[in-house]
Formats: structure tokens, C-alpha cells, sequence
């Protein structure tokens, strides 16, 4: 069963009685074939016509919801040969941020991204997708070594932000971050990063200072969470939903900003209610990049990068 949002309960009401009618539908003295097909038009207009219309706050609560693919199913949707790298090499394997080597429609690459989680036991393993340092120092690894051999490097972002824990901040996360930051603007291979649910502040842009950015069409990409700025402008967080229109964290907004290339459809209704299709349509998107950057010489990538975020914030 699909966890409906708040603001989609008229669609969850449909759905129940779309649920009621099938199970009256065994009693083979009822013909409600047309009740049911009826009520399933109705439920897809009225997703499709919600959808369409989401507020920045609405698109954060999709953004975060618990059925949306993460890490591990596009792994397993968009790469064979999988091979998971761990460790820092200086204090431990954060399971925050997993990668490792893999092939992508016949393309060798290097494959970075957060994880969340999808119960409670792999959420607390994952830290919800939350990195700490060593998370950041195995990134900056990784993409050395993809330096090294050649390969074009694809991280996908989900996070709400690093660990604030004082252990991370002992560890040097700012600095951490910082590093990874510039590992990304420093790769002299192709690098494209997708913003698949949560970008969340400096936790995110670790990993996301690419040649293409791309984006999910219902995720959200913020220096903070609406919360944590409702708090600090209004003392508040009953205000998250101000916040998250005020501060552009949108697709569609930061897009215009240039903050990021492109925006991938997803299913009407979200991702987590077609995962597949949401795949699919991501690998593609991602392919066509990788292929529009190949072959491009390592200085025509460096500057590239450079100049793109460079010029964000120019009159």
C-alpha cells in the first residue's frame, strides 16, 4: 500500500473505495467492472491534477518520502558488475555513502551516492543517508581513483544534510566536506551528479559539483532544510512551508537559477509510485549526459566546471 501524503487524501479516499469494490468483486453476482474503472479515471485525474500544481513545500514532503528509490534500487536498476569499495583508509566505512565500480549500459564508471534507508533497521545502519567525515574522505577516494583509471564518475544525492553529531565535528566534517567539494571541481573525467530526493546544504554539494547536475522533478536542493530556516527566521518551524517557497529549493526555480541543467520527469503521483519507470528514466537522462561529455579533453572539463560555478550567483 502507497503511504499517502497529507495533501493527497481525497486521492487516498478513492483509492480505499477502488479497494472495497475489488474485494465485492469475487461475489460473482455483482458486475462493478464500471464502478471501479470509473473511480480509477477519477483517482488518476485527480493525482495528475494535484501533481501538477505541487507548492515547494509539498514537493519537499514527495522529496522525503519513505517509498522513493534510493541508493541500492538504482544500483540495481541502472548498473551491472557492482563492485562496492568501503573505507577511508585513515578511521572507518561510513554506510552513509556507499560506492564502487560498475558498468552503465556498457560504460565502466565510478558510482557514488548517499543512502537512507528503507526501514528502520537500514536506516539506523545508514544513518539516514546522513555522512560523516570518513563518508566524504571515502568519496574524495573514490573519485581519485576513477581519476586515475579514466572513469567518468555519477553520484546520486539524497540526503537532508551531513551528521551534525559532535563526533563529526571532532572528525573535521566542514573540512571533509570542503575537500570533497573540491575533489569533484578538481576531476579531470566526465562527472555527472543527480539530485534524486533531498539535496540538503554542504552534505549534498559534496557530492553534486559536476559538469551536469540533474534533477528529479518533484526533489528539492537547499543550503538548509525548510525547517531549520523557519526556525531561525521566525524562531519556528510551523513556518517550513514559507521557508521552503522563499528560499527556490524547487526544480523548476533552480532550474531558472541555473543552479542545475536538467530536470528528469518522474511518474505522475512521484517516483515512489512507479519506481521502475522513475529508474529508467533517470539512467536515460544520465546516459545521454555521459555521452555528451565523453571524449572532452581533461582541461575542457576542468574549465567547464569551473566556469559554470563561477557564474552562478552573476548579475
Amino acid at each position: 500500500m502507497t503511504a499517502f501524503l497529507d495533501f493527497e487524501k481525497q486521492v487516498a479516499a478513492l483509492d480505499r473505495q477502488i479497494a472495497e469494490l475489488r474485494e465485492m468483486g469475487d461475489d460473482p453476482s455483482l458486475n462493478i467492472d464500471n464502478d471501479i474503472a470509473r473511480l480509477e479515471d477519477k483517482s488518476s485525474k485527480l493525482l495528475r491534477e494535484i501533481y501538477g500544481k505541487l507548492t515547494p513545500w509539498q514537493k519537499t514532503q514527495v522529496a522525503r518520502h519513505p517509498d522513493r528509490p534510493h541508493f541500492k534500487h538504482y544500483v540495481a536498476g541502472l548498473f551491472d558488475d557492482w563492485m562496492p569499495l568501503a573505507g577511508d583508509r585513515n578511521f572507518a566505512d561510513d554506510q552513509a555513502i556507499l560506492g564502487g565500480l560498475a558498468r552503465f549500459r556498457g560504460r565502466r564508471v565510478m558510482v557514488i551516492g548517499h543512502e537512507k534507508g528503507d526501514d528502520i533497521p537500514s536506516r539506523m545502519k545508514h544513518n539516514f543517508g546522513m555522512a560523516k567525515p570518513e563518508g566524504y574522505r571515502k568519496a574524495i577516494r573514490l573519485m581519485q581513483l576513477a581519476d586515475r583509471f579514466g572513469l567518468p564518475v555519477v553520484t546520486l544525492v539524497d540526503t537532508s544534510g551531513a551528521f551534525p553529531g559532535i563526533q563529526a565535528e571532532e572528525r573535521g566534517q566542514a573540512e571533509a566536506i570542503a575537500r570533497s567539494t573540491e575533489q569533484c571541481l578538481a576531476l579531470g573525467v566526465p562527472m555527472v551528479a543527480a539530485v534524486v530526493g533531498e539535496g540538503g546544504s554542504g552534505g549534498a554539494i559534496a557530492l553534486a559539483a559536476a559538469n551536469r547536475v540533474l534533477m528529479f522533478e518533484h526533489a528539492v536542493y537547499s543550503v538548509i532544510s525548510p525547517e531549520g530556516c523557519a526556525s531561525i527566521l521566525w524562531r519556528t518551524s510551523d513556518k517550513a512551508a514559507d521557508a521552503a517557497a522563499a528560499m527556490k529549493m524547487s526544480a523548476q526555480d533552480l532550474l531558472g537559477l541555473k543552479v542545475i541543467d536538467r530536470i528528469v520527469a518522474e511518474p505522475v503521483g512521484g517516483a515512489h509510485r512507479a519506481p521502475e519507470a522513475a529508474i529508467a528514466s533517470l539512467g536515460d537522462a544520465i546516459e545521454q549526459e555521459l555521452a555528451a561529455l565523453a571524449g572532452l579533453p581533461r582541461d575542457t572539463l576542468l574549465a567547464a566546471r569551473e566556469e559554470k560555478f563561477l557564474a552562478m550567483g552573476r548579475a
